[in-house]
């Protein structure tokens, strides 16, 4: 069928146009990647969701989730085998290490490379909501009293973050080199972990980020950016944030996007 010029009244509403919408950007994506050399060597692999597309409703709904998944992580995905880093594994520990040296690599890697790692680890990051909800272990909870006061004073200094991020990027919480807790945000498919970044960031080990690109949220919030932001809070696996903490980024090391340690249904 032939495509209309924009969204016309449609009975269906807004979320119909908005579904359109995803699912051209979702093929927009993939289209850039006929323009991208061939991969060689080990490739790195789409990581099935720990989860139920439904798992997170009503907060994030299952359609976001497979359009968000299936189509935008997966071109990340493709991108990053297209552009042919050499001497990788294709394994998480090996996506978690590129990240710092990835915008010196190419626009290819440090887009499709920061796309991959950041969705890889935002997925893991989040528990469905028939499960039991989670608090931060003790040693992380200490870190953010002791650097934000309370957990609700960090949650506003997030949500400003996400909320101040123009146009497409994340938000992250993280540990700074000194140890200390911190939260900052960048832009595009960029991360707090890449060097040689042209725009000021907080130098950190990121252990949870929030998606704030429109297509992680527009088909339920449309331009309601702020209510997606407080709906993340109801499905934050802080049992993994806090394992990515103690494990990794307490001790300088990237987190590799895993579900292990967060009580998932499939651990790796």
């Amino acid at each position: 069928s032939r495509l209309r010029k924009g969204f016309s009244p449609d009975p269906r509403g807004p979320r119909e146009d908005a579904r359109i919408a995803a699912m051209v950007g979702a093929r927009w994506l993939g289209g850039l990647l006929l323009a991208l050399p061939r991969s060689i060597g080990a490739e790195f692999t789409l990581p099935a969701l720990p989860y139920a597309y439904d798992a997170l409703e009503p907060h994030i709904d299952a359609e976001t989730m497979k359009i968000h998944h299936d189509k935008h992580h997966a071109a990340y995905v493709a991108g990053l085998n297209a552009a042919a880093v050499e001497g990788l594994d294709g394994g998480p520990s090996a996506l978690a290490g590129l990240q710092a040296r990835a915008p010196g690599l190419g626009a290819a890697v440090r887009n499709h490379g920061g796309g991959h790692y950041n969705h890889a680890l935002f997925w893991v990051n989040l528990a469905p909501t028939s499960g039991p909800s989670t608090e931060p272990e003790a040693d992380l909870q200490a870190a953010i009293d002791d650097r934000f006061g309370s957990m609700e004073n960090m949650q506003a200094q997030f949500e400003k973050a996400a909320m101040g991020r123009f146009g497409s990027g994340w938000a992250w919480l993280g540990v700074r080199p000194d140890g200390v807790l911190a939260i900052t945000s960048t832009a595009n498919q960029d991360n707090p972990l890449m060097e040689q970044l042209e725009y000021p960031v907080e130098k950190m080990v990121p252990i949870l980020g929030l998606d704030v690109w429109e297509h992680a949220y527009y088909l339920k919030y449309q331009n309601r950016r702020a209510d997606y932001v407080k709906a993340f809070w109801k499905v934050v696996n802080w049992r993994k944030v806090s394992r990515s903490f103690a494990s990794y980024a307490s001790k300088g090391k990237p987190v590799p996007p895993t579900p292990t340690g967060g009580g998932h249904a499939t651990e790796l």
